[in-house]
């Protein structure tokens, strides 16, 4: 009965944050903020404190950018430093909350705290927001808060967090590079094409000779471009929005691009070591933290990012569930090189599974960086052959009629 009351008493009244202005007994003026069910709740608890409230106000917490990865890695990492510090869980919240820079962050903070502060645990908080924390991230607090241990689960967490961050980042900037560089070539491309040609072709007209077939096409597809820009850029922007919405809520169409992924040449490799690093770092995270294998490998296949490791993954985990050594399991996906098998078969036999995975991912981070750094080199040439033949085949094309009117005269 206490705790239906106790709910029911919190649906009823919904908290929020005020800021209040006031003298206190002495005349000084004074401000600060409170979390409260109401202005009347505010002013009655500033009172009773001796304060002479002239103002209070409601805190707008609607806007700011959206929660990010990094903003929850950050905050992980400042939870995990203060509570080895010995503040105490709830202050934390309150010193993070208060001092961020995004509304967003403080009000997702200041609403699991009054979860907390209501005698909810902490992951059980977590889990009421599964946009920000997932399974794995919950599932680890509830490892620490079971075992006593949630500084050093949390400090953990946040290293995994900010490894899985790094990863992130290098493959996203290894693709950044030449979509950008192609993006540019097309815009240049098409304002050549719609104002620079048709001018060339005005000129052209007067010459009343033969152009060469070279200037030939190129007059050819500025003149499609001219008639049908709106069409051309329509088809374009409006089939990769198409296409990128149907990645994101098509499952038929995330495991075949999935799967594509993993085979693209020299992008291919890459996106692989760095799933290979995800996976690695993600079970050895959790099975240091002392969740069970099983149970572990729940999220891992999730957290892997990939379709084709999460199918693996769910084949391990049945295998394993079943009596047979994660070893034998991972060989039996075959999506594992034979280093890693190897590696975590070290681990089963001398006890350090976690360590050895650890190795693992690290020995695949530091593999991606290479691999980003040695990619970024080698794309920077090719790059600029396409430009300039791209663009030099243009300028040459139409530059030919006027040296064929030079030879003449």
């Amino acid at each position: 009965m206490a705790t239906a009351t106790g709910v029911l008493r919190r649906d009823a009244i919904k908290e929020s944050v005020f800021v209040w202005e006031g003298r206190d007994r002495t005349g000084k003026k004074i401000k600060g903020e409170m979390r409260a069910g109401g202005e009347a709740v505010v002013n009655a608890t500033l009172r009773r404190q001796g304060i002479n409230v002239t103002k209070v106000r409601k805190q707008r917490l609607g806007g700011g950018k959206r929660v990010s990865e990094k903003d929850v890695a950050l905050f992980t990492r400042q939870m995990a430093t203060m509570m080895k510090a010995g503040v105490p869980l709830l202050q934390a919240f309150d010193i993070v909350g208060k001092g961020h820079s995004n509304p967003k962050v403080t009000k997702l903070l200041m609403d699991i705290k009054a979860d907390v502060e209501t005698g909810s645990s902490l992951a059980a908080a977590f889990r009421k927001h599964p946009l920000h924390f997932d399974a794995l991230y919950c599932n680890l607090v509830q490892a620490g808060e079971q075992a006593g241990i949630l500084e050093n689960l949390l400090d953990r967490l946040a290293t995994y967090k900010e490894k899985i961050l790094a990863i992130k980042s290098k493959i996203k900037a290894a693709l950044f590079y030449p979509i950008a560089v192609i993006v540019v070539a097309f815009v240049i491309t098409a304002v050549i094409m719609i104002f620079v040609i048709p001018a060339f072709k005005g000129v052209f007209k007067s010459f009343g000779a033969d152009l060469p077939a070279p200037t030939l096409v190129v007059i050819g597809i500025s003149d499609t471009f001219v008639e049908y820009w709106y069409l051309i850029f329509g088809v374009i922007i409006g089939g990769l929005y198409g296409f990128f919405e149907l990645w994101k809520r098509s499952q038929a169409v995330q495991i075949y691009m999935d799967r594509l992924m993993l085979k693209m040449p020299v992008f291919g490799e890459i996106v692989r070591k760095s799933v290979i690093a995800r996976w690695t770092r993600t079970l050895s995270t959790m099975f240091a933290a002392g969740v069970p294998l099983v149970e572990a490998l729940d999220s891992v296949g999730g957290a892997s990012g990939n379709y084709v490791y999460m199918l693996a993954t769910k084949q391990i985990q049945q295998e394993v569930s079943t009596g047979t050594s994660l070893t034998a399991s991972m060989q039996n996906a075959n999506v594992f090189p034979n280093m890693v098998v190897q590696m975590a078969a070290i681990g089963e036999e001398s006890g350090s599974l976690d360590g050895m995975l650890s190795k693992v991912a690290d020995f695949y981070e530091q593999e991606v960086d290479d691999a980003v750094e040695a990619l970024s080199s080698l794309m920077e040439p090719i790059i600029m052959v396409v430009l300039g033949v791209l663009i030099g085949g243009m300028v040459v094309a139409m530059y030919l009629p006027i040296f064929k009117l030079g030879s003449v005269v």
